[in-house]
């Protein structure tokens, strides 16, 4: 049941994606857009409307899909024991980065949301296939 109600919600916010104007900018923003506001990257969080440290918007992703499946950590949890859509955060030497298990593997959760390329450039999230 948990499989189908999450396989459920990808497929409703793959299809729903709305894009909302920024009354700062001509730009259009979505669910996790990445710009810059006082010289830090932040994420918005579609669902608040507000605008999180990348970080907090991964931790409030999560938290919509019943929290961090594996919590945060520098090993990935065991590849038996884990499920499609868990979730963990990973710990590397530069930082943290949002993991989504997808399709028989780990990947960047951006890699399987398509929030904006930015996730992948931030903090850890380039170094975690290192």
């Amino acid at each position: 049941m948990r499989k189908l109600s999450i396989l459920l919600f990808f497929l409703l916010t793959a299809c729903g994606v709305s894009k909302t104007s920024d009354s700062n900018s001509t730009d259009q923003i979505y669910d996790g857009h990445i710009k810059s506001i006082d010289e830090q990257l932040k994420a918005w969080n579609s669902e608040t409307k507000q605008w999180l440290a990348v970080e907090d918007f991964w931790l409030a992703y999560a938290e919509r899909n019943g929290g961090l499946t594996w919590g945060k950590g520098k090993q990935y949890p065991t590849y038996e024991q884990v499920e499609e859509f868990d979730t963990f955060l990973v710990q590397v030497e530069q930082g943290n980065c949002l993991m989504e298990f997808f399709h028989s593997r780990w990947r960047r959760a951006n890699d399987v949301r398509r929030w904006d390329d930015k996730h992948n450039e931030y903090d850890g999230c380039p170094y975690v296939f290192e």
